[in-house]
């Protein structure tokens, strides 16, 4: 590596950066990007030389010190928070690049005064944004006034849009339907850098929705209030009720308790998705994974109805349930478009097989197949941020990434269409 043993060698620049490691080329990443932002200036010092070289003098000229770690050094997470304690109160500032750390471990070594937290492997331009951050002065502002007045939601939608509606319902747990639901919403919304779709995405299971969790957003008590009385809901108040998720893409999460499903009926649940639909491009609604009274008004009002499911015999069975059920009912069945989860990859032959035999024997069509994103989900999950900006270059992103340009390709024609016909009236 470029950064020289500090024990050994005095370069002639001042070292400003260092990484702290256990063993520092298992972080090979951080190794380039940190050649490419310090050039000669940094090196790299075990745990236990990070303390002797904090006595040093020319520790005084350190700016910052990366402390790498991944979840074999979690049994040293005390001397880990020691380092921090000491270069804290030296004003030196702490990064900390984890990789398969757990949430609980991070949010310790952030409360000891880690600046903030990196995951690894490295997304692209992630160390240079947070050095930046790190060099750039805090500007200590005076507190605001008090506001009164409550915060203003997203503005109306000057037009009436008639957005694409998509549902995405879980036919067994942990199958992956929120995890597509909010990646979804999140690749729709971001699909153009000017003039996007303007895209919301509906929690509808009032008792267990986590994609507030996945996007790191609060349950409002407003959401109880707009679904209790949607009879005088108007548009500004049904804006009112959503949240922005990095100015991009706007959402109207589940309760803060926990509700009946039956609190609410069909024609509420019918009345948010109309006043959804009337202010966006695309609405993508997270349905539980419980069949429910308004379970129809969703399937029959949507464009495209998800029903994810895995290689398994539970997903099967209750696939076969889900059929049997909706043509008892003589409801279409035949708008569900099945996306299997975890599916096997492109070099696994039985894999493959065992797809195709799960389709034959429950005589469907499986539309979409995802491949497993493994841990970099659940931490993109838990850091309440889309894989777009956790793991950039992760498959279970790129499939979903696709899926969203299919669908946005598909419903422009129709929008523009829309469009003319009003302009026409």
């Amino acid at each position: 590596m470029s950064g020289s043993p500090l024990a050994l060698e005095q370069d002639p620049a001042p070292i400003v950066a260092c990484t702290i490691s256990r063993d520092v080329q298992a972080f090979d990443l951080l190794i380039e990007d940190m050649e490419a932002e310090m050039g000669e200036a940094w090196g790299d010092l075990s745990l236990e030389d990070a303390f002797t070289f904090f006595e040093q003098p020319e520790s005084a000229d350190l700016e910052f010190v990366a402390i790498a770690m991944d979840e074999e050094d979690e049994p040293n997470l005390a001397k880990i928070a020691e380092v921090i304690r000491q270069a804290t109160a030296r004003n030196i500032k702490a990064l900390v690049i984890a990789e398969e750390v757990s949430p609980i471990a991070l949010h310790q070594l952030l409360k000891v005064g880690a600046e903030e937290f990196i995951p690894y492997p490295l997304p692209d331009g992630a160390l240079h944004e947070a050095i930046v951050r790190l060099r750039t002065p805090e500007v200590v502002e005076p507190p605001p006034p008090p506001v009164v007045e409550a915060p203003r939601g997203p503005a109306v939608s000057e037009t009436d849009r008639e957005g694409v509606l998509i549902a995405v319902q879980g036919l067994a747990g942990g199958t992956g339907a929120t995890t597509l639901a909010v990646n979804l919403a999140w690749e729709l919304a971001t699909i153009a850098k000017v003039d996007g779709p303007r895209v919301c995405l509906i929690d509808l299971d009032l008792q267990f929705g986590s994609v507030s969790t996945y996007l790191d957003l609060p349950r409002r008590e407003m959401i109880y209030e707009l679904l209790s009385d949607t009879s005088s809901m108007d548009d500004d108040s049904f804006m009112a009720g959503l949240l922005t998720f990095n100015e991009r893409l706007h959402v109207f999460t589940s309760p803060a308790d926990m509700l009946p499903l039956d609190i609410v009926s069909s024609e509420d649940i019918m009345a948010v998705i109309a006043k959804a639909r009337a202010n966006f491009d695309f609405v993508i609604v997270d349905m539980p994974t419980t069949v429910v009274q308004w379970t129809e008004s969703v399937l029959t009002a949507a464009h495209v109805y998800f029903a994810t499911i895995e290689l398994d015999m539970r997903s099967a069975q209750n696939t076969l349930r889900m059929i049997r059920a909706l043509k008892s009912e003589e409801l279409p069945h035949e708008k569900l478009r099945y996306v299997l989860n975890r599916a096997p990859k492109f070099t696994d032959i039985n894999g493959k097989g065992r797809v195709k035999r799960l389709a034959d024997s429950l005589d469907i069509k499986i539309d979409v197949q995802l491949p497993d994103g493994l841990k970099p989900v659940v931490q993109a999950g838990d850091h309440g941020v889309p894989l777009a900006e956790a793991a950039t270059k992760n498959p279970l992103r790129k499939e979903i990434q696709k899926l969203a340009q299919q669908l946005h390709a598909i419903s422009a024609p129709e929008a523009a269409v829309a469009k003319k016909k009003k302009k026409a009236k």
